[in-house]
C-alpha cells in the first residue's frame, strides 16, 4: 500500500513532478516505529532518503531510560534502521539548542504558574526550524516526519488537516507549523486508519522496532516528576506557602507552587472538608495555591496570543471566526467564537465552558465539522 497520497497532477507520492530516485527527502528519525516506517517505506518506493536524528539531551543519562526519544537507545535504533535499509544517517548534537529553546522556557513557565507544553516548542523551535534548515542544506526537496497529521493540497496551497485516526492525531502539537514550513514538510502516516497499520508496515520491512512501545511523557522529565526537574534547573524554586480558598482563608501549607497544576485535586493535604476542592489558580507572587469547588474551574473566555494562522484570509480581516477549538491535547474540539484583538492575538469564547483551562497550554483552531487545522495560539492569564 502507498504510504502517502500524492498532490493533484503530481508524478510521485511526495508531490513532485519527477521520478522518486531524483527526489531527495530528509526523514526526521526519532528511533521509534513511526519515523522508522516512514524512512523504510520511502526508501522502498525509490526515493533518495537521508535519515537525521537529533540528540536532544544527555546521552549518558538517557541510555537506560525506556519510552523516551532522541537520546540513548533511540539513536542506536535509528542508526540500525538506516544501516539495515541502506541509506545515509546522521546524528546531530542539539543539546544546547534544546536546553535553551525548550527546557529553560519550560522551567520559567512553570515558575510563573503556567502549565507548559514543551513538545510543541520542540517542534516549533528545533525540529521545524533548525532541522528543516539542515534538510535544505542537504539539497533535499522536502522533509518527512512520522507525525500523525495530514497535509492536503487546497485551492490556495497546502493545508493542515487532522489525522485520519483521531486516537493518533497530533495536530494539537503542530499548530505553530507555518505556511512556509507546511510547503516543505510531508507527513506520510497521516492517512493511516490505525497504529496497527504502521506496525504492520514495520513488520513487513523487517524492522526490529515494529513492536517498540510508544514514547511516554516528556522526554527530559523522568517518571513524570516535573517538580524535581524544575528544582534541579532552578535551585530554591520550591518555596513553601499557603493553600487558600477563593476568599483568602488559609486552609493549609504547601512545599512549592511548582508541585501543583490547575484542576488538581489529589495531594492537596487539606482533607476533612465536606466539599472536594481543586486547584483553581496559582498565585506565584504571593506563593499561594488557590483552591475551590469544581464549578470554579469552568472557563468560558480564553485569552490567546502568539497565534499562528493558517487560514486563507488574514486572521484580523474579520471581527470573529466561528470554529472548533481544543484547549488541551486530551480534549475533543469544542465550538467557539474567536474574536481577533490583533494580528496574532484573540479572545476565544467557548460556547460550553471547559474545566481546567490553564495558562501555558495551547488553544488550537479547527474547521467546524471538518478536519482542517487553522492554527492556534498560547493561552495566557490576561489582565
Amino acid at each position: 500500500m502507498p504510504l502517502d497520497r500524492p498532490d493533484r497532477a503530481a508524478r510521485n507520492l511526495l508531490g513532485f513532478d519527477k521520478a522518486p530516485r531524483d527526489t531527495r527527502v530528509v526523514v526526521a528519525m526519532s528511533g521509534g516505529v513511526d519515523s522508522s516506517v516512514v524512512a523504510a517505506e520511502l526508501a522502498a518506493q525509490g526515493f533518495d532518503v537521508i535519515g537525521v536524528t537529533m540528540q536532544l539531551y544527555d546521552h549518558g543519562a538517557a541510555v537506560s531510560k525506556p519510552n523516551a526519544c532522541c537520546a540513548g537507545r533511540d539513536i542506536h535504533d535509528a542508526r540500525r534502521i538506516a544501516e539495515q535499509i541502506g541509506f545515509p544517517h546522521y546524528v546531530l548534537d542539539y543539546e544546547t539548542l534544546f536546553r535553551d529553546a525548550v527546557i529553560e522556557e519550560f522551567a520559567d513557565s512553570y515558575l510563573a504558574g503556567a502549565t507548559p507544553v514543551p513538545c510543541i516548542r520542540c517542534n516549533e523551535k528545533v525540529k521545524f526550524q533548525d532541522l528543516m534548515a539542515l534538510a535544505r542544506d542537504l539539497d533535499a526537496d522536502c522533509m518527512a516526519t512520522g507525525h500523525y497529521i495530514q497535509r492536503k493540497q487546497g485551492e490556495n496551497g497546502p493545508e493542515l488537516h487532522m489525522a485520519a485516526d483521531p486516537k493518533r492525531d497530533q495536530s494539537y502539537f503542530l499548530f505553530p507549523t507555518t505556511r512556509a514550513q507546511l510547503d516543505y514538510l510531508r507527513f506520510p502516516l497521516g492517512h493511516l486508519e490505525s497504529k496497527a497499520e504502521t506496525r504492520a508496515l514495520a513488520a513487513r520491512h523487517g524492522l526490529a522496532v515494529a513492536d517498540k512501545p510508544d514514547s511516554q511523557d516528556i522526554c527530559f522529565v523522568p517518571d513524570g516528576n516535573y517538580a524535581s526537574v524544575i528544582e534541579k534547573l532552578r535551585p530554591g524554586a520550591a518555596e513553601p506557602g499557603e493553600i487558600v480558598d477563593a476568599q483568602g482563608r488559609v486552609l493549609g501549607r504547601h512545599q512549592g507552587v511548582i508541585h501543583y497544576t490547575i484542576g488538581q485535586r489529589r495531594g492537596l493535604g487539606i482533607g476533612g472538608l465536606d466539599t472536594p476542592l481543586y486547584v483553581v489558580r496559582l498565585d506565584v507572587e504571593k506563593r499561594q495555591v488557590v483552591v475551590g469547588p469544581k464549578d470554579m474551574l469552568a472557563t468560558r473566555i480564553v485569552p490567546v496570543r502568539e497565534i499562528n494562522w493558517l487560514g486563507d484570509a488574514a486572521f484580523d480581516s474579520r471581527d470573529e471566526w466561528r470554529m472548533a477549538v481544543k484547549v488541551r491535547s486530551t480534549r475533543p474540539p469544542r465550538e467557539a467564537v474567536i474574536r481577533p484583538t490583533g494580528p496574532t492575538s484573540a479572545e476565544v469564547e467557548l460556547l460550553s465552558p471547559e474545566e481546567g483551562v490553564s495558562p501555558g497550554q495551547a488553544c488550537v483552531f479547527y474547521e467546524l465539522g471538518g478536519s482542517r487545522v487553522f492554527g492556534g495560539g498560547w493561552i495566557w492569564r490576561g489582565d
